[in-house]
């Protein structure tokens, strides 16, 4: 049966780790960025509308006033609408929520082996500490590489643009300039995300480090014991 110590420190990363799984749930269903256009009918500096698009990471709203000639607002599915312009921007959207789904698999697999060691002695292997490193460490780096592709797709791509577009419709040609884009509260949750994954890791190292120095006590009267002695 394991020490009152470890099954606190493993079931503290347990609970750490269960919090930054509802803190990514939360945020997977809520705004993650907004994007803010300007539309005119003909090339130039002249503008006669504006065009918004309202991203979350499975659902949005597009927003148009005088774009091209009358204002509307239209809901709409990301991936759905993004299959139809297909390209990068679609691509990218695709990858990010496929590792967003494999952040949720390295958590529930952190808090499997968290919950088998407060209950167990394992050896130092996939059920032990490492397995809970691994997965954590692994939590975190794929949440930074989310936090970089949806920041290229909404910056950088021509996705809004894509969208607005597709919306429209073949039949009424429009120019879209002066994009701006902002992210919103789903997106700066991969921050807190990341955060309490390092931070489980932080509760089991602390754990290992203290029953290693504790071992280190124990074994340091024999190292230092006189060789006589020693051989009795």
């Amino acid at each position: 049966m394991p020490s009152i110590k470890k099954i606190l420190h493993f079931l503290g990363s347990a609970g750490v780790t269960a919090a930054s799984v509802g803190v990514l749930g939360y945020g997977m269903s809520t705004q993650w960025a907004f994007s803010e256009m300007a539309c005119s009918e003909t090339a130039g500096n002249f503008t006669n509308g504006s065009a918004t698009v309202q991203y979350q990471l499975f659902s949005g709203e597009i927003m148009r006033g005088s774009c091209p000639v009358f204002g509307a607002e239209k809901d709409f599915k990301v991936l759905e609408k993004l299959a139809e312009t297909g390209g990068a921007p679609q691509i990218l959207h695709a990858v990010v929520i496929g590792l967003l789904a494999m952040c949720l698999l390295c958590s529930a697999g952190s808090i499997l082996i968290t919950l088998y060691n407060s209950v167990s002695n394992p050896y130092e292997t996939y059920m032990g500490p490492i397995g809970v490193y691994t997965c954590n460490s692994v939590s975190a780096c794929i949440c930074l590489m989310v936090l970089i592709l949806y920041a290229v797709n909404v910056q950088v791509t021509s996705m809004a643009e894509d969208l607005v577009k597709n919306d429209i419709g073949a039949s009424s040609a429009v120019y879209l300039t002066d994009k701006t884009s902002e992210f919103q509260v789903g997106y700066f949750l991969l921050l807190p995300y990341m955060g309490l994954n390092l931070l489980a890791i932080l509760i089991i190292y602390l754990y290992e480090h203290a029953a290693y120095t504790h071992r280190k006590n124990q074994q340091r009267p024999t190292e230092d014991a006189p060789k006589e002695i020693m051989m009795y």
